[in-house]
């Protein structure tokens, strides 16, 4: 399941491949809407073994995706 809330998209699935679709057009999403703001970066976290979020962030300089694990 992906949701949207605010800068921020919840990914979560117990499947790898699907773990990987969500947080690819999650990550797209975030890509489209940083172009609009033209100031933030992606960052993807990944909470659990199944749990992701691909936020905007003003800590990731623009055009950057990085990845943080808090697993």
């Amino acid at each position: 399941m992906t949701t949207a809330a605010g800068m921020m998209y919840h990914v979560t699935a117990d499947e790898p491949h699907l773990i990987a679709e969500r947080l690819d057009a999650a990550e797209e999403q975030a890509r489209a809407r940083a172009l609009v703001e033209g100031k933030h970066g992606i960052l993807v976290t990944r909470h659990g073994s199944n749990s992701f979020t691909v936020s905007l962030s003003p800590d990731v300089p623009y055009g950057t995706t990085r990845e943080c694990d808090l697993a």
